[in-house]
């Protein structure tokens, strides 16, 4: 893919330029679980560490104040970003897993109780599991779970048999990070309204690769990570509708979320404060800033369009493979492809294709009961970002290919 000032996408990212000992240039196809970092980025937050730095919201001096600038115009890059009414709605998070546990804990204790229902899709990953699950101990609260489609869609027709007025909120993905598939987020939120119930969505697979809009959906929640998205790890964002936020209270204490403090009683901020306890993360936050300045110099329908075509081209080389069976075949995907080889252990493929620069993840996914459904216990996914190319595409084929040959006959002895 062309940047805008034509020349090739890859070349923003220095960890592509490396050729060590006259291998191939690294091939790297795990974006979904996290991208690589342009220059861009990397130098943002290098630049504020040498000659910026500062802390934020607690000092006079001019570098507390120019940090906190600096900090504050993250959060309106991040409204307009997913085009939000408010910067008010923008909480700085360690993350899409941070996200989701702070609505877990904050969102029930204020509008949910024992006998009351959340409902997930069978494909969420366990960041979207395991916090309901510990509010189900805790609260009595109950956790349902919606089918896929054999071709690992949602089922909408259980998915409306299952919202009910006990359901207080919905919560799953917009791109599932194992199957890759697309969910119809604004009709969920639609059907969940009807009843009452709240919407929460796991954008991480799908921020910085579809365009986002959060008026349009009509979502209550929306949580992702800067780390998927070119951007540093450690940071990520809760997106919440402002009346809902206010109603809810801190799930952690500390400094900067507190409007007063005595030893009888503490007061608390306005959101997003009241959610951000604690020294925020500065330098990351900046350097989110610095990749959603790339993202949009790229344009999100741009990137959309290129790993779209590489999902497509990807996808019709490996149905060639004798042996290879792909794990979900939604209509509407995200660039995004698991897949099995007959007779073959992932963690085996996955090595010798590491020794051939290519790197593929192996395993659950982090989505251990979605795997066990397809009735194996590990698989191989391959995911697509910005600076992938469809030559890459190509030597994975054939590093796939000559792993085979070589497997098939180990395991002839």
């Amino acid at each position: 893919m062309k940047s805008n000032k034509g020349h090739d996408i890859a070349e923003d990212f220095p960890i592509f330029s490396e050729n060590k000992g006259g291998k191939h240039h690294l091939v790297y196809f795990d974006s979904a679980a996290t991208t690589q970092k342009p220059r861009a980025v990397v130098e943002t937050m290098s630049n504020f560490y040498f000659f910026q730095y500062g802390t934020v919201h607690r000092a006079i001096y001019q570098l507390a104040a120019e940090s906190t600038d600096l900090y504050s115009q993250v959060r309106e890059k991040v409204k307009t970003f997913l085009n939000a009414s408010h910067e008010e709605e923008i909480i700085f998070t360690s993350g899409t897993t941070d996200s989701i546990n702070l609505v877990a804990r904050s969102f029930t204790k204020a509008f949910m109780k024992k006998g009351d229902q959340i409902l997930i899709s069978a494909s969420e990953h366990h960041a979207n599991i395991v916090p309901w699950q510990m509010m189900q101990e805790e609260m009595g609260i109950e956790l349902l779970i919606c089918p896929n489609l054999e071709d690992s869609s949602l089922d909408l027709e259980s998915f409306k048999k299952l919202l009910s007025k006990k359901v207080k909120l919905v919560s799953m993905a917009f791109i599932t990070n194992t199957t890759g598939a697309l969910y119809p987020v604004k009709e969920i939120a639609e059907l969940s309204h009807g009843v009452g119930a709240k919407v929460l969505v796991d954008a991480a697979q799908a921020a910085g690769h579809v365009e986002i809009d959060v008026k349009h959906l009509d979502v209550d929640f929306l949580a992702f990570s800067a780390h998927k998205m070119y951007g540093p790890t450690g940071i990520g964002v809760l997106y919440g509708k402002k009346e809902l936020l206010e109603k809810m209270p801190p799930h952690k204490g500390g400094g900067d979320m507190i409007e007063s403090v005595s030893f009888e009683k503490t007061t608390y901020q306005r959101p997003p404060l009241r959610f951000e306890a604690g020294t925020p993360m500065i330098a990351e936050a900046i350097g989110f800033g610095a990749a959603l300045d790339y993202i949009n110099s790229i344009g999100v329908g741009a990137i959309y369009e290129h790993e779209q075509k590489l999902l497509r081209y990807a996808t019709e080389r490996l149905k060639k493979i004798p042996g290879v069976k792909i794990l979900g075949n939604s209509k509407h995907k995200g660039a995004i492809i698991t897949f099995i080889l007959k007779g073959m252990h992932p963690l085996d493929v996955g090595t010798i294709l590491n020794l051939k620069s290519v790197a593929i993840r192996t395993g659950q996914m982090c989505a251990e009961p979605l795997i066990r459904s397809f009735g194996i216990s590990s698989a191989m996914r391959i995911s697509f970002g910005v600076y992938n190319t469809q030559d890459e595409i190509d030597y994975f084929i054939k590093m796939l290919e000559e792993t085979i040959v070589l497997l098939k006959k180990e395991l002839s002895f």
